[in-house]
């Protein structure tokens, strides 16, 4: 703390921050391929569709059917598809971030198997394991992390020794099972992250409590602050914006009680407008 003149000739604090540089991340993927992988994503609709349905009149529908014409011969996006669209986007982003960072990859059935075991920062060997990948046809009862957090732990341990640290990202698609884990209290070694993807809430099925158990399972285990973002609403777009969500990196991250990324723009227009009317002059939203 370094003491600079004031105006008015007393001294004041001056704080520097010592630039310091992030350990690069060891990431791996655990990826559900359950039965319910295959299950479609809806499709949002297109500016012109909502254009259309805007519009009065005959024309306003008849555009409107066209549009809808469109949307439904494209060919149905299922939820592994999407899926790995994230996994590539993100692996594209992280590397442009650092190209340090490194990634391996597993699969989720009744429990974890490795499927790219070594970590690697060669994203033409990630996108090679991502796209081998595929939804299962079974529906397995049970879904057992302790092989995952087995496998965690270990790399866990090794990556520390390296300088780096290790994140584990688990994409759930599951609605009604919900996962289980024989894990001991240890030392905390890793962060988890979870993405959860479900159907709707219905007497079928038990979302909600899916959910619970994943909370406890990320609170059981992770050593830094581990987001969990769930949806059920079916659309990739909701995938893409919470994949990125998740390229923050473990140190750089508040807790998620405190996220407001991203901002919905119709509060932000609100927020802008409010401070329009206040001062009489525009506010940059920039």
């Amino acid at each position: 703390m370094d003491p600079t003149p004031h105006r008015g000739g007393s001294p004041s604090p001056r704080f520097t921050l010592q630039p310091s540089r992030l350990p690069p991340e060891d990431i791996l993927f655990c990826v559900d391929v359950d039965l319910e992988t295959r299950s479609e994503m809806r499709i949002a609709p297109g500016p012109a569709a909502a254009a259309a349905a805007a519009s009065p009149g005959a024309a306003g529908a008849s555009s409107g059917a066209a549009a809808a014409s469109r949307q439904a011969a494209r060919p149905p996006v299922k939820r592994m598809d999407a899926v790995k669209q994230a996994l590539l986007l993100f692996v594209h982003s992280k590397l442009t971030m650092c190209p340090d960072h490194r990634f391996a990859f597993a699969s989720l059935g009744d429990t974890v198997s490795l499927v790219k075991k070594d970590f690697s920062s060669d994203a033409g060997s990630a996108v090679e394991a991502i796209q081998s990948l595929d939804a299962s046809e079974t529906r397995y009862a049970m879904a057992d992390l302790t092989q995952l957090f087995k496998i965690a732990y270990q790399e866990g341990k090794r990556a520390e020794l390296q300088g780096r640290l290790l994140r584990v990202v688990l994409i759930y698609c599951r609605s009604s099972t919900k996962p289980q884990h024989q894990w001991p209290i240890k030392q905390k070694n890793f962060t988890l992250d979870i993405i959860y993807l479900h159907d709707k809430p219905t007497a079928d099925n038990c979302p909600q409590k899916v959910y619970d158990a994943l909370v406890d399972a990320l609170e059981h285990v992770s050593q830094y602050e581990g987001y969990i973002l769930e949806t059920g609403q079916g659309l990739a777009r909701i995938l893409f914006r919470q994949t990125c969500i998740l390229l923050s990196h473990p140190l750089q991250r508040c807790i998620q009680d405190d996220l407001d990324i991203p901002k919905p723009l119709a509060k932000k227009n609100m927020v802008t407008e409010a401070a329009q009317n206040e001062d009489g002059m525009p506010v940059s939203t920039q």
